[in-house]
């Protein structure tokens, strides 16, 4: 068995190296490590070529976003399971890929996820949000639940069934995606019950008020797309988040760590903190709500 891990990366010279260092450690030798740059400006390209030996594939050219990006990681991926890491994201500990690789052994098992956290950017002990997924049940999706997409694992075949990111979408294709793929599977989905993934927060490129829209309105679509329901669907997927917050604050030690903060624009309520920005009700085109990672999606 063989596992695929996709790092797309642009101008990421602060955290990359501990991206590629969590992959480099890990015990479970059969993992091919795919970098594909979207010709980064700031160095990034020279730490990745200092690493090259540890990468099954190093590509450095301009790309049309993040989605066009890791497209290209899973052309290239030769292994059985294919997951992503982002370039600002970490393995929980060195033995993450072992466990996942434990679950695939079950030929019946296609996907394979765990918990998240997010960490603040600059102190990466401290947890701001707690992303524990759950089990997963088919009927989950159509009450807006997902899996954390930085620790979902899938069998290569299910891309060449299903397809990969939709890069109509700018910043939802991988709610599209994962939607599009679970809602289909055949096979068994395991839920690791631990923390996989270390995710960075503390970009500012997402809190911006057009920018929450547009991420509402994508899920909206991908919900819709997918047969997965409409507007509640969408409220539910982004009320879920609101108790990950809380859980993070208790990790970080104090509930006023979390940075969470809630006012008013016109009639919506829009809460935000280091973790992200959420935004419900206001009416019009906008009835739903939307609550966003705090991340450059590279768009």
């Amino acid at each position: 068995m063989k596992i695929s891990v996709i790092t797309a990366t642009w101008n990421c010279v602060e955290t990359v190296s501990d991206c590629l260092a969590s992959v480099a450690g890990q015990s479970f030798a059969e993992c091919e490590h795919i970098l594909i740059d979207g010709g980064s400006t700031d160095g990034t390209l020279a730490v990745l070529e200092a690493q090259r030996a540890a990468l099954a594939v190093l590509v450095s050219e301009p790309d049309g976003g993040i989605y066009d990006a890791l497209n290209k990681g899973i052309a290239w991926a030769s292994g059985d399971e294919v997951g992503l890491l982002h370039a600002d994201d970490f393995y929980a500990d060195r033995e993450v890929l072992a466990r996942i690789a434990g679950a695939f052994a079950d030929p019946a098992v296609e996907a394979v996820y765990g918990d998240l956290v997010y960490v603040a950017k600059a102190d990466t002990v401290r947890v701001i949000r707690y992303w524990r997924a759950g089990a997963y049940r088919p009927g989950r999706l159509r009450l807006g639940w997902m899996p954390p997409h930085p620790t979902l694992y899938l069998r290569r075949a299910l891309y060449a069934r299903h397809g990969v990111f939709d890069t109509r979408y700018r910043i939802a294709a991988d709610y599209d995606l994962m939607l599009r793929v679970l809602s289909r599977l055949t096979g068994r989905v395991v839920y690791l019950p631990q923390v996989l993934v270390r995710m960075r927060v503390g970009w500012t490129s997402n809190r911006s008020l057009r920018r929450i829209l547009r991420k509402s309105w994508e899920d909206y679509r991908a919900l819709r797309a997918n047969g997965m329901g409409g507007v509640a669907a969408l409220v539910w997927k982004n009320l879920s988040a609101v108790p990950q917050f809380w859980q993070g604050a208790r990790e970080g030690g104090a509930v006023g760590r979390s940075g969470l903060s809630v006012w008013r624009v016109g009639g919506a309520m829009v809460f935000g903190g280091s973790g992200g920005v959420g935004v419900f009700g206001g009416g019009g085109r906008w009835p739903g709500a939307c609550l966003l990672g705090g991340r450059d999606n590279r768009t």
